[in-house]
């Protein structure tokens, strides 16, 4: 079974009407039946709050505030409920027959309190990342800057309800602060090698060693501006080499797999490949520098033994 580690379904369906289950918008890949027919099994699916920056203001679908975050994110989980997506809560959830989803909060504005949290986790959230470019929480993307007051306050309330804290998209300084505070799972649900291609999105080798030390996990994203630096359409050569790169970081291929970010603000002819149907060539590429069990790992085996280890079990 193939996972990937991160998808904005609800976000693509909300703000630009690619719906999940239409038969597909040219151009984009990911539907319900193009994961299905590709073999993928499960996805993390995220509840993405656009904040009111100039990119994405032309969407029509933004916030202004922490209770506008809120209302966008739980009109996508919403719609995770109407299309029937099965969520995984518990270790028990996951299955092997059938797509399912790990809700995953990309930026943590919708929780406007540290007391909220209980709720989110009772709607089914499981992964939440603080950032996307800065938050009230961090600093983020192209946003220089630690943890805030209020992210050090909601650390503990993430904590305490066994919370998976996903560091994709935090700012360098914002990093070294949930290191010293943090001692739950984490993840990179969708991050590149920063030796590769540098750029505060992506992630050191120090970050990957560090992620791997405390059993996490790196998620590979397919986008063309985190793969290369010639702005050349990528491959799954490319794809391969960051791989391979994040696995030497982290001192094993077991913390290595895949966090696509198919279709999230980016369209196919920024990705590796036309069709999802070509996901299917990425296990012989890769089986050229692994052995057949670490591939197994990195399409999929890697993130379900984390999840096993990190939901909680009931």
């Amino acid at each position: 079974m193939i996972v990937d580690g991160h998808l904005d379904i609800a976000w693509n369906a909300l703000a630009f009407g690619r719906g999940f289950d239409s038969p597909g918008t040219k151009g984009f890949l990911v539907t319900r039946s193009a994961l299905e027919s590709a073999g993928v099994g499960l996805v993390f699916a995220t509840l993405f709050a656009a904040p009111a920056v100039e990119e994405m203001v032309e969407t029509g679908s933004y916030y202004r505030n922490a209770r506008e975050a809120r209302l966008l994110a739980l009109n996508q989980l919403g719609y995770y409920g109407a299309v029937g997506l099965p969520l995984v809560r518990r270790r028990r959830d996951l299955s092997r027959q059938g797509l399912q989803a790990v809700i995953l909060m990309e930026g943590a504005d919708p929780i406007e309190s540290p007391e909220q949290v209980g709720d989110w986790w009772e709607r089914g959230v499981r992964i939440v990342g603080l950032a996307w470019q800065r938050t009230r929480f961090s600093g983020g993307t192209n946003a220089p800057g630690g943890l805030t007051a209020a992210g050090r306050r909601l650390l503990p309330a993430l904590a305490r309800k066994g919370l998976i804290l996903d560091l994709s998209h935090l700012a360098e300084q914002a990093v070294e602060d949930v290191f010293g505070l943090w001692r739950g799972h984490l993840i990179a649900s969708h991050s590149n090698a920063q030796a590769l291609v540098p750029g505060d999105r992506q992630v050191s080798d120090a970050t990957v060693a560090e992620i791997g030390r405390r059993g996490g996990m790196v998620g590979v994203s397919f986008y063309r501006g985190h793969l290369r630096t010639d702005g050349r359409r990528p491959t799954l050569d490319d794809v391969v080499r960051h791989v391979r790169h994040l696995a030497g970081a982290a001192g094993s291929a077991e913390h290595v797999g895949l966090g696509t970010d198919l279709d999230g603000g980016f369209a196919a002819d920024a990705s590796p490949f036309r069709s999802l149907s070509q996901l299917a060539q990425l296990g012989p590429r890769l089986r050229r520098h692994f052995s057949a069990t670490e591939v197994e790992g990195i399409l999929g085996e890697n993130w379900l033994r984390f999840l096993e280890r990190a939901l909680p079990s009931r």
